[in-house]
């Protein structure tokens, strides 16, 4: 509806339009999907003890939070994708118990590589989010990394369950040198997909006592286990 063409109809023939538009995608399939899904939903979940969680992120039909509900499917939670309008970044203190909170996906950038993206969005987490003053780093610290992790364990969310190259953040000496190889998929760049490695080895990290210090003072503080 940004279009040239758009732009050059008149306001009633606009208005009809995004009328059609949003009865289409937000209305019209609506009741359709919901009985779609609890007739489909029902019978997987019942079949065994497995908690079973949904990616409900992005558009999605109206009904999706209803279902969720009704079913005790968990709720996927990512602060940069708040699903209340309007807000730039989601409130960790206020997302539901029955989720599942993360900093990043695989089809998102880690921590480190998308503080670099957006320095705007960056500068205004760093002051709404974290609470800090003056200018904002260019680089993902690791302290602020650690404080970042730290929030989201503090959440009321029954999992918080973390990318690892989020928790490698903490550590100075183990992360990354190049964040931008740490995206495992990129949707939108069909030649990019799911080549991340880790670029350590299992025995370095077995040996990284500082790490794992790190990691388990963050769990205690969180109060989870």
């Amino acid at each position: 509806m940004n279009s040239h063409r758009f732009s050059e109809l008149t306001s009633d023939q606009q208005a009809v339009y995004r009328h059609l538009h949003d009865a289409f995608f937000y209305h019209r399939h609506n009741d359709f999907w919901k009985e779609q899904a609890l007739t489909k939903l029902t019978p997987l979940v019942q079949a065994s003890r497995m908690l079973a969680c949904g990616e409900d992120l992005g558009m999605i039909p109206e009904c999706v939070p209803e279902v969720m509900n009704r079913l005790h499917i968990l709720s996927l939670e990512i602060q940069r994708m708040p699903k209340r309008m309007g807000v730039r970044f989601e409130n960790l203190n206020a997302i539901p118990y029955l989720s599942v909170c993360t900093t990043s996906t695989h089809d998102l950038a880690p921590l480190r590589a998308w503080w670099s993206e957006d320095p705007e969005a960056t500068a205004h987490y760093y002051r709404q989010m974290l609470w800090k003053p003056g200018v904002t780093p260019t680089e993902c610290t690791p302290e602020i990394a650690r404080e970042i992790l730290a929030q989201h364990l503090a959440s009321p969310a029954m999992w918080v369950i973390l990318p690892w190259q989020d928790w490698m953040a903490v550590d100075a000496l183990l992360r990354n040198p190049n964040p931008g190889t740490e995206r495992i998929n990129q949707p939108s760049n069909p030649r990019h997909y799911w080549r991340y490695r880790m670029h350590l080895t299992l025995e370095t990290l077995m040996e990284s006592e500082p790490l794992k210090v790190t990691i388990r003072e963050l769990i205690r503080r969180s109060g989870r286990s």
